[in-house]
């Protein structure tokens, strides 16, 4: 069987695809890793069975100092119009939302930062991708700006107390999540480094290489075969969520 190739946007050379990378491959998936500041992107997801994006420093709005960002959200829309198996991740999760007619702004609660928790919501239970989930979900917050408002149609996966909405899904299998799943420990030791006003406003230690060492360990724990089940999704072994989509907008 033919490996199912995945499109990976990867907005900032500071956000690879990590360690989801490593989950993606062991399920049988040939990644074609795409930086768009310098690498043109396909004008569709034609020769493409899914497609992720990645985070990165900028915001989803930020196109004047990122003009590509235009296409992104656009290639975005088209994947998510055509139900091509989609995840959004962080900054790729507000440029889905934006995409497909949600709306995104700063916190006003200020930054989500370092380990975090988020929680099944109801729609959960029975999405092909988030059933198995625990309830309880150990990710990595880094982040400034929210999903003020879902795209319309869009069901609420997991949230949080400060910011709700932390993963959705609209037309069946496309799907963001606001946090990271894809970091490793030096990955996250690097962001902060780099940003040390963002790691001021979370619990002391939680930075320490021994302390993202352990974190990363309950972040693989989960997602690990979530990845995995992301590709069974776009081999068509796994049946998407049950058809409850009204259609979407999209920018």
């Amino acid at each position: 069987m033919t490996s199912p190739r995945l499109l990976i946007i990867q907005p900032s050379e500071s956000d690879p695809v990590g360690a989801l990378g490593d989950w993606l491959v062991e399920a049988g998936a040939d990644l074609d890793v795409r930086l768009p500041d310098r690498q043109e992107l396909p004008a569709d997801t034609e020769g493409y069975g899914g497609v992720i994006c990645l985070g990165g420093e900028m915001g989803a709005h930020d196109d004047a100092e990122h003009p590509w960002l235009a296409d992104v959200r656009r290639l975005l829309a088209r994947a998510a119009a055509a139900w091509v198996p989609t995840l959004g991740i962080c900054l790729g999760a507000q440029l889905l939302t934006v995409a497909t007619g949600g709306k995104v702004e700063v916190g006003e609660q200020g930054p989500e930062v370092g380990p975090s928790l988020v929680t099944k919501k109801d729609a959960a239970w029975t999405d092909p991708l988030f059933a198995e989930l625990p309830l309880i979900q150990d990710v990595m917050q880094f982040h400034n700006d929210v999903i003020s408002r879902l795209p319309t149609g869009a069901e609420l996966l997991a949230s949080a107390p400060r910011y709700p909405h932390q993963a959705f899904r609209f037309n069946r299998c496309v799907y963001g999540v606001q946090f990271h799943i894809e970091t490793t420990p030096d990955i996250v030791a690097l962001w902060a480094a780099e940003e040390p006003e963002m790691t001021e406003l979370t619990r002391p230690g939680v930075f320490e290489r021994d302390a993202l060492i352990a974190s990363h360990a309950d972040i693989a724990e989960t997602w690990r075969p979530f990845a995995h089940r992301f590709v069974q999704l776009v081999k068509g072994e796994l049946e998407p969520a049950a058809d409850s989509q009204r259609t979407l907008p999209l920018a």
